[in-house]
Protein backbone atom coordinates (compact mmCIF):
# COMPACT_ATOMS: atom_id res chain seq x y z
CA UNK A 1 0.00 0.00 0.00
CA UNK A 2 1.22 3.75 -0.79
CA UNK A 3 2.39 5.80 1.84
CA UNK A 4 -0.33 8.05 0.56
CA UNK A 5 -3.09 5.92 1.19
CA UNK A 6 -1.81 4.76 4.78
CA UNK A 7 -2.92 7.78 7.12
CA UNK A 8 -6.58 7.50 5.56
CA UNK A 9 -6.51 3.87 6.72
CA UNK A 10 -5.38 4.83 9.86
CA UNK A 11 -8.01 7.84 10.21
CA UNK A 12 -10.66 5.16 9.82
CA UNK A 13 -9.98 2.97 12.24
CA UNK A 14 -9.87 5.95 14.70
CA UNK A 15 -13.27 6.92 13.57
CA UNK A 16 -14.66 3.37 14.05
CA UNK A 17 -12.67 2.52 17.24
CA UNK A 18 -14.08 5.81 18.82
CA UNK A 19 -17.40 5.04 17.40
CA UNK A 20 -17.64 1.75 19.45
CA UNK A 21 -15.41 1.98 22.44
CA UNK A 22 -15.23 4.59 24.95
CA UNK A 23 -12.51 6.06 23.58
CA UNK A 24 -11.50 10.09 23.42
CA UNK A 25 -10.36 10.47 19.52
CA UNK A 26 -7.80 12.40 20.55
CA UNK A 27 -5.92 10.19 22.28
CA UNK A 28 -6.32 7.68 19.26
CA UNK A 29 -4.94 10.37 17.29
CA UNK A 30 -1.99 10.57 18.93
CA UNK A 31 -0.90 6.74 18.98
CA UNK A 32 -1.88 6.97 14.89
CA UNK A 33 0.08 9.77 14.15
CA UNK A 34 3.41 7.97 16.76
CA UNK A 35 3.01 4.65 14.74
CA UNK A 36 1.83 5.99 11.30
CA UNK A 37 4.68 8.88 11.18
CA UNK A 38 7.22 6.60 12.68
CA UNK A 39 6.92 3.62 11.25
CA UNK A 40 5.32 4.72 7.62
CA UNK A 41 6.65 7.98 7.14
CA UNK A 42 10.28 7.54 9.20
CA UNK A 43 9.33 10.78 10.53
CA UNK A 44 11.24 11.71 14.30
CA UNK A 45 9.15 12.74 17.04
CA UNK A 46 9.65 16.29 16.77
CA UNK A 47 8.33 16.12 13.02
CA UNK A 48 5.55 14.39 14.58
CA UNK A 49 4.94 16.55 17.55
CA UNK A 50 5.34 20.06 15.01
CA UNK A 51 2.00 19.10 13.83
CA UNK A 52 0.32 19.59 17.37
CA UNK A 53 -2.03 22.80 16.95
CA UNK A 54 -0.57 25.29 19.74
CA UNK A 55 -2.13 27.91 18.46
CA UNK A 56 -5.83 26.14 18.60
CA UNK A 57 -4.54 24.70 21.97
CA UNK A 58 -4.24 28.16 23.50
CA UNK A 59 -7.35 29.42 21.97
CA UNK A 60 -9.36 26.43 23.53
CA UNK A 61 -7.70 27.08 27.26
CA UNK A 62 -7.32 30.76 27.02
CA UNK A 63 -11.39 31.31 25.58
CA UNK A 64 -12.65 28.92 28.23
CA UNK A 65 -10.66 29.88 31.05
CA UNK A 66 -11.48 33.36 31.19
CA UNK A 67 -15.36 33.11 30.23
CA UNK A 68 -15.24 30.70 33.32
CA UNK A 69 -14.19 33.62 34.99
CA UNK A 70 -16.88 36.01 33.70
CA UNK A 71 -19.19 33.31 34.46
CA UNK A 72 -18.43 32.75 38.25
CA UNK A 73 -18.23 36.54 38.58
CA UNK A 74 -21.71 36.92 37.04
CA UNK A 75 -20.43 38.83 34.10
CA UNK A 76 -22.19 36.23 31.53
CA UNK A 77 -25.57 37.01 33.32
CA UNK A 78 -24.76 40.59 33.01
CA UNK A 79 -24.51 40.63 29.35
CA UNK A 80 -27.26 37.92 28.64
CA UNK A 81 -29.81 40.62 30.26
CA UNK A 82 -28.27 43.63 28.63
CA UNK A 83 -28.14 41.36 24.96
CA UNK A 84 -32.18 39.98 25.89
CA UNK A 85 -33.45 43.98 26.31
CA UNK A 86 -32.00 44.52 23.40
CA UNK A 87 -34.53 41.84 21.61
CA UNK A 88 -37.35 42.76 23.26
CA UNK A 89 -37.44 39.36 25.34
CA UNK A 90 -38.13 37.91 22.15
CA UNK A 91 -36.66 34.74 22.57
CA UNK A 92 -37.08 33.59 18.69
CA UNK A 93 -34.79 36.14 17.30
CA UNK A 94 -31.28 35.07 19.83
CA UNK A 95 -30.28 32.65 17.50
CA UNK A 96 -30.25 35.10 14.67
CA UNK A 97 -28.84 38.03 16.65
CA UNK A 98 -26.22 35.81 17.29
CA UNK A 99 -25.50 34.78 13.27
CA UNK A 100 -25.78 38.73 12.28
CA UNK A 101 -23.18 39.45 15.39
CA UNK A 102 -20.55 37.27 13.74
CA UNK A 103 -21.23 37.47 10.29
CA UNK A 104 -21.08 41.56 10.65
CA UNK A 105 -17.13 40.92 12.78
CA UNK A 106 -16.32 38.44 9.63
CA UNK A 107 -17.39 40.57 7.18
CA UNK A 108 -15.51 43.68 8.82
CA UNK A 109 -12.65 41.43 7.91
CA UNK A 110 -12.31 39.62 11.88
CA UNK A 111 -10.79 36.33 11.68
CA UNK A 112 -13.72 34.01 11.96
CA UNK A 113 -12.41 31.78 14.71
CA UNK A 114 -11.55 35.06 16.63
CA UNK A 115 -15.29 36.04 15.98
CA UNK A 116 -16.75 32.70 17.22
CA UNK A 117 -14.18 32.80 20.66
CA UNK A 118 -15.71 35.79 21.83
CA UNK A 119 -19.66 35.45 20.39
CA UNK A 120 -20.03 31.53 20.85
CA UNK A 121 -19.53 31.59 25.03
CA UNK A 122 -22.58 34.33 25.36
CA UNK A 123 -24.10 32.52 22.70
CA UNK A 124 -24.48 28.86 24.42
CA UNK A 125 -25.10 31.03 27.53
CA UNK A 126 -28.59 32.25 26.07
CA UNK A 127 -29.10 28.59 25.17
CA UNK A 128 -28.77 27.13 28.57
CA UNK A 129 -30.85 29.92 30.15
CA UNK A 130 -33.29 29.74 27.70
CA UNK A 131 -33.99 26.18 26.47
CA UNK A 132 -32.49 27.11 23.26
CA UNK A 133 -31.06 24.21 21.24
CA UNK A 134 -27.33 24.18 22.29
CA UNK A 135 -27.10 23.14 18.73
CA UNK A 136 -28.98 25.45 16.89
CA UNK A 137 -27.40 28.13 18.74
CA UNK A 138 -23.77 27.29 18.18
CA UNK A 139 -24.30 26.06 14.70
CA UNK A 140 -25.68 29.50 14.06
CA UNK A 141 -22.65 30.87 15.64
CA UNK A 142 -20.34 28.97 13.10
CA UNK A 143 -22.49 30.12 10.45
CA UNK A 144 -23.24 33.49 10.84
CA UNK A 145 -18.80 33.75 10.86
CA UNK A 146 -18.89 32.55 7.52
CA UNK A 147 -22.09 34.23 6.22
CA UNK A 148 -19.51 37.23 6.38
CA UNK A 149 -16.28 35.42 5.64
CA UNK A 150 -16.02 36.27 2.37
CA UNK A 151 -16.46 39.74 2.02
CA UNK A 152 -13.64 41.85 0.02
CA UNK A 153 -12.16 43.24 3.34
CA UNK A 154 -12.07 39.66 5.03
CA UNK A 155 -9.25 37.03 5.40
CA UNK A 156 -10.91 34.40 3.03
CA UNK A 157 -12.36 36.52 0.40
CA UNK A 158 -8.70 38.51 0.02
CA UNK A 159 -7.02 34.89 -0.05
CA UNK A 160 -9.43 33.76 -2.29
CA UNK A 161 -9.72 36.39 -4.57
CA UNK A 162 -5.81 37.07 -4.90
CA UNK A 163 -5.74 33.14 -6.18
CA UNK A 164 -7.90 33.89 -9.00
CA UNK A 165 -6.63 36.95 -10.09
CA UNK A 166 -3.12 35.59 -9.70
CA UNK A 167 -3.70 32.49 -12.32
CA UNK A 168 -5.83 34.73 -14.71
CA UNK A 169 -9.13 33.32 -13.93
CA UNK A 170 -12.14 35.65 -14.15
CA UNK A 171 -13.70 36.12 -10.92
CA UNK A 172 -16.57 37.93 -9.00
CA UNK A 173 -15.83 39.46 -5.36
CA UNK A 174 -19.07 40.56 -4.70
CA UNK A 175 -20.79 37.35 -6.27
CA UNK A 176 -18.45 35.32 -3.82
CA UNK A 177 -19.06 37.29 -0.38
CA UNK A 178 -22.95 37.29 -1.60
CA UNK A 179 -22.73 33.40 -2.34
CA UNK A 180 -21.24 32.47 1.16
CA UNK A 181 -23.49 34.64 2.85
CA UNK A 182 -27.32 33.22 1.06
CA UNK A 183 -25.66 29.77 1.26
CA UNK A 184 -25.23 29.96 4.90
CA UNK A 185 -28.24 31.96 5.56
CA UNK A 186 -30.31 29.34 4.00
CA UNK A 187 -28.80 27.27 6.47
CA UNK A 188 -29.27 29.04 9.28
CA UNK A 189 -32.91 28.92 8.10
CA UNK A 190 -32.93 25.18 8.04
CA UNK A 191 -31.42 24.82 10.91
CA UNK A 192 -34.03 27.46 13.15
CA UNK A 193 -36.72 24.88 11.23
CA UNK A 194 -35.75 21.64 12.28
CA UNK A 195 -34.06 22.36 15.68
CA UNK A 196 -36.26 23.73 17.68
CA UNK A 197 -36.86 27.34 16.33
CA UNK A 198 -40.44 27.16 15.41
CA UNK A 199 -41.00 26.46 19.17
CA UNK A 200 -39.47 29.85 20.51
CA UNK A 201 -41.40 31.63 18.27
CA UNK A 202 -43.97 33.92 20.24
CA UNK A 203 -41.93 33.11 23.96
CA UNK A 204 -40.74 35.72 25.62
CA UNK A 205 -38.48 35.17 28.57
CA UNK A 206 -40.60 37.28 30.80
CA UNK A 207 -43.18 34.64 30.32
CA UNK A 208 -40.67 32.18 31.16
CA UNK A 209 -40.11 33.78 34.32
CA UNK A 210 -43.77 34.30 35.28
CA UNK A 211 -43.82 30.06 34.89
CA UNK A 212 -40.80 29.87 37.72
CA UNK A 213 -42.69 31.51 39.60
CA UNK A 214 -45.29 30.28 39.58
CA UNK A 215 -47.10 32.68 37.41
CA UNK A 216 -49.72 30.98 34.39
CA UNK A 217 -48.94 30.07 31.45
CA UNK A 218 -48.11 26.80 29.12
CA UNK A 219 -45.73 25.37 27.61
CA UNK A 220 -42.22 26.50 29.01
CA UNK A 221 -39.92 24.51 30.45
CA UNK A 222 -38.06 27.27 32.60
CA UNK A 223 -36.21 28.81 30.15
CA UNK A 224 -34.82 31.43 32.52
CA UNK A 225 -32.93 29.18 34.76
CA UNK A 226 -29.94 27.26 34.08
CA UNK A 227 -30.05 23.68 33.52
CA UNK A 228 -27.99 21.08 35.45
CA UNK A 229 -28.02 16.97 34.86
CA UNK A 230 -29.76 17.21 31.53
CA UNK A 231 -28.47 17.50 27.32
CA UNK A 232 -29.79 21.33 26.48
CA UNK A 233 -27.91 19.81 23.07
CA UNK A 234 -31.59 17.60 22.78
CA UNK A 235 -33.62 20.44 23.20
CA UNK A 236 -34.79 18.96 26.27
CA UNK A 237 -32.58 19.86 29.93
CA UNK A 238 -34.55 19.01 33.10
CA UNK A 239 -34.25 22.46 34.95
CA UNK A 240 -32.92 23.01 38.39
CA UNK A 241 -33.66 26.30 39.93
CA UNK A 242 -30.84 28.06 41.46
CA UNK A 243 -31.98 31.61 41.75
CA UNK A 244 -34.98 33.76 40.72
CA UNK A 245 -35.51 33.56 37.44
CA UNK A 246 -37.29 36.88 37.23
CA UNK A 247 -33.82 38.33 38.06
CA UNK A 248 -32.76 37.18 34.49
CA UNK A 249 -35.30 38.09 32.61
CA UNK A 250 -35.91 41.30 33.96
CA UNK A 251 -34.09 43.25 35.68
CA UNK A 252 -30.65 42.74 37.74
CA UNK A 253 -30.60 41.52 41.13
CA UNK A 254 -28.57 43.85 42.80
CA UNK A 255 -28.42 47.44 41.21
CA UNK A 256 -25.02 48.39 39.65
CA UNK A 257 -22.49 46.32 38.27
CA UNK A 258 -19.43 44.93 40.54
CA UNK A 259 -16.11 46.25 40.27
CA UNK A 260 -15.12 42.23 39.36
CA UNK A 261 -18.15 42.65 36.76
CA UNK A 262 -16.77 46.34 35.37
CA UNK A 263 -13.18 44.53 34.85
CA UNK A 264 -14.12 41.87 33.42
CA UNK A 265 -16.05 43.94 30.51
CA UNK A 266 -12.95 45.93 30.29
CA UNK A 267 -11.27 42.69 29.58
CA UNK A 268 -13.91 41.75 27.42
CA UNK A 269 -13.87 44.76 25.22
CA UNK A 270 -9.68 44.96 25.39
CA UNK A 271 -10.35 40.94 23.87
CA UNK A 272 -12.48 42.12 21.24
CA UNK A 273 -10.51 45.19 20.02
CA UNK A 274 -6.81 43.26 20.05
CA UNK A 275 -7.93 40.36 18.01
CA UNK A 276 -10.40 41.67 15.77
CA UNK A 277 -9.06 45.30 15.28
CA UNK A 278 -5.10 44.74 16.14
CA UNK A 279 -5.37 41.08 14.35
CA UNK A 280 -3.49 39.62 17.46
CA UNK A 281 -3.45 36.51 18.78
CA UNK A 282 -6.90 35.56 20.54
CA UNK A 283 -4.96 32.66 22.42
CA UNK A 284 -2.28 34.83 23.90
CA UNK A 285 -5.07 38.00 24.30
CA UNK A 286 -7.80 35.92 25.99
CA UNK A 287 -5.17 33.92 28.66
CA UNK A 288 -3.36 37.63 29.53
CA UNK A 289 -7.03 38.68 30.77
CA UNK A 290 -7.88 35.98 32.38
CA UNK A 291 -4.88 35.92 34.41
CA UNK A 292 -5.23 39.60 35.34
CA UNK A 293 -8.65 38.91 35.98
CA UNK A 294 -7.54 36.41 38.29
CA UNK A 295 -4.86 38.40 40.18
CA UNK A 296 -7.31 41.06 40.65
CA UNK A 297 -9.71 39.12 42.11
CA UNK A 298 -8.48 35.61 42.89
CA UNK A 299 -11.76 34.49 44.58
CA UNK A 300 -13.42 35.15 41.44
CA UNK A 301 -11.28 32.54 39.31
CA UNK A 302 -11.63 29.92 41.91
CA UNK A 303 -12.48 26.97 40.06
CA UNK A 304 -12.11 28.21 36.91
CA UNK A 305 -9.12 26.17 35.41
CA UNK A 306 -11.24 22.88 36.69
CA UNK A 307 -14.06 24.38 34.32
CA UNK A 308 -11.77 24.21 30.96
CA UNK A 309 -12.94 21.90 28.63
CA UNK A 310 -9.99 19.28 28.88
CA UNK A 311 -11.50 16.41 27.03
CA UNK A 312 -12.31 18.99 23.92
CA UNK A 313 -8.83 20.20 24.07
CA UNK A 314 -7.31 16.43 24.41
CA UNK A 315 -9.91 15.47 21.23
CA UNK A 316 -8.78 18.41 18.51
CA UNK A 317 -4.91 18.14 19.88
CA UNK A 318 -4.93 14.63 18.90
CA UNK A 319 -6.66 14.34 15.93
CA UNK A 320 -5.15 17.80 14.36
CA UNK A 321 -1.38 16.18 15.17
CA UNK A 322 -2.35 12.85 12.81
CA UNK A 323 -3.92 15.40 10.26
CA UNK A 324 -0.46 16.66 9.98
CA UNK A 325 0.80 13.46 9.85
CA UNK A 326 -1.26 12.98 6.84
CA UNK A 327 -0.41 16.30 5.41
CA UNK A 328 3.33 14.78 5.25
CA UNK A 329 2.50 11.89 3.44
CA UNK A 330 1.27 13.81 0.52
CA UNK A 331 -1.91 12.17 0.81
CA UNK A 332 -4.31 15.19 0.02
CA UNK A 333 -1.92 16.53 -2.96
CA UNK A 334 -2.20 12.67 -3.95
CA UNK A 335 -6.04 12.66 -4.33
CA UNK A 336 -6.12 16.04 -5.68
CA UNK A 337 -3.96 15.25 -8.56
CA UNK A 338 -5.94 11.99 -9.63
CA UNK A 339 -9.04 13.77 -9.79
CA UNK A 340 -7.91 16.74 -11.59
CA UNK A 341 -6.59 14.30 -14.40
CA UNK A 342 -10.01 12.48 -14.67
CA UNK A 343 -10.75 15.03 -17.66
CA UNK A 344 -14.52 15.65 -17.05
CA UNK A 345 -14.59 18.84 -16.04
CA UNK A 346 -18.36 19.24 -14.20
CA UNK A 347 -17.03 15.38 -12.07
CA UNK A 348 -13.88 17.19 -11.80
CA UNK A 349 -15.28 20.03 -9.74
CA UNK A 350 -17.53 18.46 -7.69
CA UNK A 351 -15.03 15.82 -6.38
CA UNK A 352 -13.01 18.88 -5.65
CA UNK A 353 -15.50 20.40 -3.68
CA UNK A 354 -15.92 17.33 -1.88
CA UNK A 355 -12.08 17.42 -1.34
CA UNK A 356 -11.70 20.57 0.10
CA UNK A 357 -14.96 19.98 2.43
CA UNK A 358 -13.40 16.67 3.58
CA UNK A 359 -9.67 18.04 4.38
CA UNK A 360 -11.11 21.16 5.33
CA UNK A 361 -13.16 19.56 8.14
CA UNK A 362 -9.81 18.56 9.44
CA UNK A 363 -7.53 21.40 8.36
CA UNK A 364 -7.21 25.04 7.89
CA UNK A 365 -9.87 25.92 5.44
CA UNK A 366 -7.33 29.01 4.12
CA UNK A 367 -5.06 26.50 3.44
CA UNK A 368 -7.52 24.14 1.42
CA UNK A 369 -8.19 26.83 -0.82
CA UNK A 370 -5.29 27.65 -1.53
CA UNK A 371 -4.43 24.09 -2.40
CA UNK A 372 -7.79 22.92 -4.33
CA UNK A 373 -8.38 26.51 -6.41
CA UNK A 374 -4.83 26.04 -8.17
CA UNK A 375 -6.08 22.21 -8.77
CA UNK A 376 -8.74 23.29 -10.87
CA UNK A 377 -6.87 26.08 -12.58
CA UNK A 378 -6.51 24.22 -15.84
CA UNK A 379 -9.42 23.02 -16.82
CA UNK A 380 -11.39 26.37 -15.66
CA UNK A 381 -8.82 28.14 -18.05
CA UNK A 382 -10.18 25.78 -20.73
CA UNK A 383 -13.99 27.44 -20.61
CA UNK A 384 -15.77 24.54 -20.11
CA UNK A 385 -17.28 25.34 -16.96
CA UNK A 386 -18.17 28.82 -15.36
CA UNK A 387 -15.03 29.79 -13.34
CA UNK A 388 -16.83 32.02 -11.03
CA UNK A 389 -19.47 29.31 -10.05
CA UNK A 390 -16.79 26.91 -9.20
CA UNK A 391 -14.98 29.29 -7.30
CA UNK A 392 -17.84 30.16 -4.81
CA UNK A 393 -18.39 26.66 -4.81
CA UNK A 394 -14.87 25.62 -4.27
CA UNK A 395 -14.94 28.14 -0.94
CA UNK A 396 -18.51 27.09 0.19
CA UNK A 397 -17.77 23.74 0.54
CA UNK A 398 -14.33 24.30 1.72
CA UNK A 399 -15.48 26.35 5.11
CA UNK A 400 -19.14 25.35 5.90
CA UNK A 401 -17.28 22.40 6.96
CA UNK A 402 -16.20 24.87 9.60
CA UNK A 403 -18.83 23.41 12.10
CA UNK A 404 -16.79 20.20 12.63
CA UNK A 405 -15.71 19.36 16.37
CA UNK A 406 -11.92 19.14 14.73
CA UNK A 407 -12.06 22.57 13.51
CA UNK A 408 -11.35 25.69 15.23
CA UNK A 409 -15.28 27.33 15.01
CA UNK A 410 -16.73 23.76 15.85
CA UNK A 411 -13.72 22.95 18.64
CA UNK A 412 -15.13 26.61 20.40
CA UNK A 413 -18.63 25.71 20.50
CA UNK A 414 -18.16 22.46 21.63
CA UNK A 415 -15.87 23.82 24.50
CA UNK A 416 -17.84 26.20 25.38
CA UNK A 417 -21.28 24.53 26.12
CA UNK A 418 -23.37 24.48 28.93
CA UNK A 419 -25.15 22.08 30.82
CA UNK A 420 -24.99 19.68 28.19
CA UNK A 421 -23.73 16.08 28.33
CA UNK A 422 -20.94 16.94 26.52
CA UNK A 423 -20.17 13.31 24.94
CA UNK A 424 -23.54 13.69 23.54
CA UNK A 425 -23.10 16.88 22.54
CA UNK A 426 -19.75 16.46 20.13
CA UNK A 427 -21.81 13.06 18.84
CA UNK A 428 -24.58 16.07 17.91
CA UNK A 429 -22.01 18.12 16.11
CA UNK A 430 -20.08 15.17 14.64
CA UNK A 431 -23.49 14.08 12.98
CA UNK A 432 -24.67 17.77 11.90
CA UNK A 433 -20.86 18.37 10.48
CA UNK A 434 -20.80 14.73 8.41
CA UNK A 435 -24.29 15.99 6.82
CA UNK A 436 -22.71 18.98 5.81
CA UNK A 437 -19.53 17.52 4.43
CA UNK A 438 -22.16 14.75 2.35
CA UNK A 439 -24.89 17.34 0.96
CA UNK A 440 -23.21 20.59 1.11
CA UNK A 441 -20.61 20.24 -1.54
CA UNK A 442 -23.69 18.64 -3.81
CA UNK A 443 -25.75 21.65 -3.32
CA UNK A 444 -23.28 24.19 -3.92
CA UNK A 445 -22.32 22.52 -7.40
CA UNK A 446 -25.82 22.03 -8.37
CA UNK A 447 -26.98 25.85 -7.58
CA UNK A 448 -23.41 27.24 -8.97
CA UNK A 449 -21.70 25.18 -11.35
CA UNK A 450 -23.87 22.87 -13.52
CA UNK A 451 -26.64 25.49 -14.93
CA UNK A 452 -22.89 27.36 -16.00
CA UNK A 453 -25.27 30.98 -15.36
CA UNK A 454 -21.57 32.36 -13.28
Amino acid sequence: MSTELIPILALAVMFLAATVLPVNMGALGFVAAFFVGTLSLHMSSDDIIAGFPSSLFLTLVGITYLFAIAQNNGTVDLMVRGAVRLVRGRVALIPWVMFGITAVLTAIGALGPAAVAIVAPIALGFAARYKINALLMGMMVVHGAQAGGFSPISIYGVTVNDIASKAGLTNSPLTLFLGSLLFNAAIGVLLFVFLGGRDLIGRSVHDDAAEDTGGSGAGGSGGGVPATGGDSGSGGATATKVRPTATLAGAPARSGVTFDQALTLVGLAALAVFSLILDLDVGFISMTVAVVLALASPKAQKGAIAQISWSTVLLIGGVLTFVGVLQEAGTVEYVGNAVASLGMPLLVALLLCYIGAIVSAFASSTAILGATIPLAVPFLLAGEVGAVGVIVALAISSTIVDVSPFSTNGALVLANAQNVDRDRFYKQILKYSALVVAIGPLVAWAILVVPGWL
